[in-house]
């Protein structure tokens, strides 16, 4: 058994553990890397880029096909395996990180592959060897995708979103087992390419973190481009046929067949046999621990945590947000940032796109705050009007009435997420809705429309 000392052990290259370690290391520490998957972590591999590959290619076909009713005619013949080469090439390597391992040791950090585990609160154990830690230990573990326990699911071999991004034909049909983020990416994507989708849903309404105005303007569209959408009813069985279809079986007696099943139904932290216990936490506890505005554990000197596992966000902007305030503090900044998560921003990528900051309605109103609300139809803004086809939209602004400020907002429609960032900046600042009114906003723009939804709040 080999024992190494370093400044800052890294216990996941996810990634916020990837540029935590990765700062510390072009800093002059000596840091250790700890990874025992892939050097970089869900988002670049199987979430956020693959995935908006995916994205992109599934919009393009939509738009050529608004072409027959806008600008002419035109033949629409999609070729997934374009995709899944792009995919392969471009984004992952072939879900190959040597490139993010080059990288990370390039900047001076020395890396392990293997699963890490505490032996305490400044010790890891991998395989045989054992690594000390001077100044701390940074937890960036991530999560994984869910499998919901219901009966015969597993047994069914259901894809996650890790098994999609690798394959190369559509199927002829799929179930999306569950109504958030990305779920509803990949079966509108998926469904624009040909398959025939089923999305199901437990809640009462699809994207249920959301608010509900967006919901319901999402179901429609997703309707109108074919899928079946079946909400306020959980599975209550699954198997796979000898023919290779799988029956989905719901809690009110009905039945959904297709050839696969995706699920898309919440994430699992990564802490399950990392040796929590040693530091006196219990891995199965929901949080698991508690974070500072340093991203430091509480009730534990010298042991930070970033990314999904710090619950505040399961976000990869947040993740990399957190490791700049771990960064700074690990290595005493003069004026360290500090982490805030009363502006965090999320965008759901479909189209129309749904980016949303803060709060919803319904949140600031159970925090107690005196809520007004302004809401407005994008599609009937000057810019909407213009656009026609596939512009359907809204915004909805979430208002402290008592401080005048925006705790919260939406913007739903075509570059939803990019006009998000106008409302991302004041709620962050604290803009004073008086200022909000008083800018000027350049005609004819999506984000001119933020005017109507400001009028909605004097309603």
């Amino acid at each position: 058994m080999n024992t190494q000392e370093f400044d800052v052990i890294v216990i996941g290259m996810g990634p916020g553990g990837e540029d935590v370690a990765g700062q510390l290391a072009a800093s002059g520490l000596a840091v250790l890397g700890i990874e025992s998957h892939l050097v970089g972590g869900e988002c670049p591999y199987y979430g956020c880029i693959p995935s908006k590959m995916i994205v992109r290619a599934a919009d393009l076909l939509q738009e050529a096909r608004r072409v027959n009713t806008m600008a002419g005619t035109a033949t629409v013949t999609p070729d997934y395996s374009k995709v899944a080469d792009r995919i392969r090439d471009e984004a992952t390597d072939d879900w190959n990180d040597q490139v993010a391992v080059d990288r990370f040791v390039g900047k001076g950090g020395t890396f392990v592959r293997g699963r890490g585990r505490f032996a305490g609160p400044d010790s890891v154990i991998v395989g045989d060897d054992t690594y000390t830690a001077r100044r701390g230990v940074v937890i960036a573990t991530g999560t994984a995708p869910a499998i919901p326990p219901v009966p015969g699911l597993a047994d069914a071999h259901p894809w996650t979103n890790r098994d999609i991004v690798k394959v190369r034909e559509v199927p002829a049909s799929m179930i999306v087992l569950g109504g958030g983020a990305i779920g509803l990416e990949l079966a509108q994507a998926f469904a624009r390419f040909g398959c025939a989708v089923t999305i199901v849903e437990a809640l009462d309404r699809i994207l249920a973190p959301e608010e509900p105005e967006t919901s319901e303007l999402l179901a429609k569209v997703l309707r109108a481009e074919g899928i079946d959408i079946r909400t306020g009813v959980a599975a209550a069985s699954a198997a796979r046929e000898a023919s290779g279809q799988v029956v989905l079986t719901l809690a009110d007696g009905s039945e959904v067949r297709a050839d696969e099943i995706l699920v898309a139904a919440g994430r699992t932290p990564n802490v399950r046999g990392i040796g929590l216990d040693t530091l006196g936490l219990d891995e199965t506890a929901r949080p698991t621990f508690t974070v500072d505005e340093h991203m430091r554990v509480v009730g534990l000197d010298g042991v930070w945590a970033v990314g999904d596992i710090a619950g505040k966000g399961a976000f990869t902007h947040m993740a990399v947000y957190q490791a700049a305030v771990a960064f700074d503090d690990i290595t005493g900044a003069a004026e360290p940032r500090v982490a805030e998560d009363h502006a965090v921003s999320r965008v759901t990528f479909t189209d129309p796109e749904v980016g949303s900051v803060g709060m919803t309605e319904a949140q600031a109103s159970a925090a107690g705050l005196n809520v007004r609300v302004g809401l407005a139809d994008s599609s009937t803004s000057s810019r909407g009007w213009l656009h026609g086809e596939g512009n359907e939209g809204l915004m909805k602004l979430v208002v402290d009435a008592d401080k005048g400020v925006l705790v919260g907002a939406t913007s739903m429609g075509p570059r939803g997420g990019e006009v998000l960032s106008m409302f991302n900046l004041a709620v962050h600042a604290r803009v004073p809705v008086a200022q909000l009114r008083s800018m000027i906003y350049a005609y004819p723009t999506f984000y001119r429309g933020a005017l109507d939804a400001l009028a909605g709040l004097e309603g």
